[in-house]
């Protein structure tokens, strides 16, 4: 099962799409999904960015961490290096807290970014930042225990 599991992640990740892990906690998807990010796929253009999300994880936080490793290419357009992709593997996606009228705003960043390939800018000028080269691999555990069901909006 493991193998045949990382093989689908590793065919959808070289066709660039986002990819949500899902399962018991023990089970080993962390490790494997990091294991196959490090070292396992077979283009070396990949290069891995790792996330945990706590119950404590805001949009800011997930923002200002993810804009640190980014390039600028030109103006609005942030990515990977040159001839890079960028791989940001997100553990435990459910954990952050649900907000007041029940959003997540770490995730509700996360969709804005799978919806439009991008985000706005949190400083004045408000200007919408483009995101290139990069795809999203998310693993998380069943709701319960401190994790927080995920809004249907992101798993579209």
């Amino acid at each position: 099962d493991t193998v045949r599991s990382l093989w689908v992640v590793e065919l959808l990740l070289l066709n660039r799409c986002p990819v949500l892990c899902v399962g018991p906690t023990g089970t080993g998807k962390t490790l494997q999904l990091q294991n196959k990010l490090i070292g396992g796929l077979s283009d070396a253009r990949y290069v891995p960015l790792f996330i945990t999300f706590s119950a404590q994880t805001s949009a800011q936080m997930l923002h200002s961490n993810l804009m640190s490793k980014f390039e600028k290419r030109r103006k609005d357009v942030y990515g990977a290096a040159a001839g890079k992709i960028f791989t940001i593997f997100v553990d435990d996606v459910n954990m952050p807290q649900r907000e007041k009228y029940g959003a997540q705003p770490p995730l509700e960043l996360l969709r804005q970014y799978l919806d439009h390939g991008g985000w706005y800018q949190t400083s004045s000028p408000i200007r919408f930042q483009e995101i290139i080269d990069t795809v999203l691999v998310c693993a998380m555990g069943p709701p319960g225990g401190g994790r927080n069901p995920i809004s249907a909006r992101l798993l579209r």
